[in-house]
């Protein structure tokens, strides 16, 4: 065995030898380890890139705990050594045996949690402006498509490692087009007429892509934040596709652009105190992002400040842009979220096992709903249950259970913001769940599992029985140390998607199943299918289909 592969056995063994050590009586690490300027700068990069989501850009924490030095020294090096590596049940993802990180980004990561963090820098109007990019000026853009494809039927597939979306066709499973963008795309939105996808990367680069060109292509670019995960277009009646807010991780702020060029219009400051008279927070993230279908406003969730925000677009044509802000006190660690019929907007927050009910109508918040162990719905699943009528559902990260509530409080007031079913799963670590009216089921992935057959494994939960009806682990995905994710349906719902998201350096594959029989009905392979993720149907995105 040669010295380094030697070398990288016995340091994981020792790992995992003093987790077992520390987990029982835990040790104090007098001073911190050692790191050099560079291993510091890529430790840096890895932790915005992988950590900051979770546990904040300033490790303060939100999700996952707190990642100070005085803490973390308790435990000590080979421990956090072993949690990277190996994961752990309540959603802290396994970083070395998923081979996301190597061994050797491993002891970087540890040795940098160790040490103080850095302070992250600020951003100015005049920074953002320097990435601001017109491909395509929207008076030359096409007048209709110039392709015979049904684009409201394409399918963009994010390729997360590879800082690529692929636009796929949904009729005949055939790559369209590879557009280039901000690395680790976090989520695709459709316009309000469908024709623009806009992408936000988790290294805070927005793109505008037109799938009326030939082939589908970037026609504007801009970097609005250092890290982001939020980005919603403007659909209220006479703003289509006019604007579009991209909520930033950090810095703390929202910036809104122009709608077809991405041009950035206004920055919104989100640090400030939290709901009810909490304290400042200087990390106040935005979070889920939805544009209301009564006012010409964007619902935006603040994560630290516990804050549900209106944003008015509505007169950033006048001199001054005015921009209204209603402010909403919800609760803490707000995260993903989606639509339970027009009306309701339902929030996770998610630290606080939490659903947050916010009537988009009357700008108020409805209800609160207790989940079970970190709520993670992506953007949830609706359908109309015989008994129950309009419910709405989330998953968890850390428990086992997928939670069912009642949705309608005028047709169904009894069972209205009531959990009316638990429906038990094999597998916590959930990210995503959906369904379609043409679909008998709704699909669960757990791809945050700890247990390698848990990552490969998609169920088929029965809409009428509220039950697992089966769980299946998807050929080649272990195989492969691939975690099987995000499923995503066809416009008509005849089939249901999911990547099979393996490592950058070999490809993956897309699994395609009859979304009524369960069975297999093709795989989407190609040198191009590497770390594929979430997957967006155009017309189901835009209509807010799930």
């Amino acid at each position: 065995m040669p010295g380094s592969a030697l070398r990288r056995t016995a340091k994981r063994l020792l790992a995992a030898l003093t987790l077992v050590a520390t987990l029982a009586v835990g040790y104090a690490q007098a001073e911190p380890p050692a790191i050099t300027p560079e291993e510091f700068e890529t430790a840096t990069q890895i932790y915005f890139d992988r950590c900051a989501g979770c546990h904040g850009a300033l490790r303060a924490g939100a999700t996952g705990p707190n990642l100070f030095p005085d803490r973390l020294s308790e435990k000590g090096e080979g421990y956090l050594e072993a949690i990277i590596y190996g994961g752990l049940p309540g959603g802290m993802p396994s970083m070395g045996a998923h081979g996301i990180l190597t061994m050797e980004q491993i002891d970087v990561m540890a040795r940098f949690l160790l040490n103080e963090p850095p302070a992250p820098a600020q951003i100015s109007l005049d920074q953002i402006l320097e990435t601001w990019q017109v491909h395509v000026a929207p008076e030359d853009r096409p007048s209709e498509p110039q392709h015979d494809l049904d684009w409201e039927n394409f399918v963009g597939v994010i390729l997360r490692d590879m800082g690529q979306v692929a636009i796929v066709d949904g009729d005949t499973h055939e790559l369209v087009s590879l557009v280039d963008t901000g690395y680790a795309i976090h989520i695709l939105r459709s316009s309000a007429t469908g024709r623009y996808f806009t992408a936000i990367g988790r290294d805070g680069k927005a793109s505008l892509i037109d799938l009326w060109s030939d082939p589908p292509e970037v026609v504007a670019e801009v970097k609005p934040c250092y890290d982001a995960r939020s980005i919603e277009s403007s659909k209220f009646e006479g703003f289509e596709d006019a604007y579009a807010i991209v909520g930033c991780y950090w810095p703390a702020l929202a910036v809104v652009l122009d709608g077809l060029t991405l041009e950035p219009l206004k920055m919104i400051g989100t640090a400030g105190y939290q709901r009810g008279a909490g304290d400042y927070v200087e990390e106040a993230r935005v979070a889920a992002i939805v544009a209301s279908h009564y006012y010409p406003e964007w619902i935006v969730n603040i994560k630290e400040a516990g804050q549900t925000w209106f944003v008015d677009y509505s007169r950033l044509d006048e001199p001054g842009q005015p921009m209204a802000i209603t402010m909403l006190d919800t609760d803490l660690f707000l995260h993903d979220g989606g639509w339970a019929g027009d009306r309701y907007f339902v929030v996770a927050a998610n630290a606080l096992n939490k659903l947050m009910v916010i009537d988009a109508q009357e700008r108020t918040l409805a209800a609160e709903v207790t989940a079970g162990e970190i709520p993670h719905p992506g953007r949830g699943a609706n359908w109309v249950h015989p008994e129950y009528g309009p419910v709405w559902a989330t998953g968890n990260l850390g428990s086992a259970e997928m939670t069912v509530m009642g949705a309608d409080p005028e047709g169904h007031p009894e069972h209205a913001w009531q959990v009316v079913a638990r429906v038990e799963v094999p597998f916590t670590g959930n990210l995503f769940l959906k369904t379609h009216d043409n679909s008998p089921w709704v699909f669960y992935d757990s791809p945050m599992s700890p247990s390698p057959a848990g990552t490969a494994t998609v169920c088929a939960i029965d809409k009428v029985a509220l039950e697992t009806e089966r769980c299946w682990e998807v050929p080649g995905a272990q195989e492969l140390g691939a975690r099987v994710v995000h499923p995503e349906f066809t416009r008509g719902g005849s089939e249901v998607w999911l990547s099979v998201w393996g490592s950058m350096n070999e490809p993956s594959f897309i699994v395609v199943y009859d979304a009524i029989t369960l069975e297999e009905i093709d795989r989407i392979e190609g040198d191009w299918v590497r770390t594929p993720t979430g997957k967006f149907n155009v017309y189901n995105t835009a209509q807010d289909v799930y």
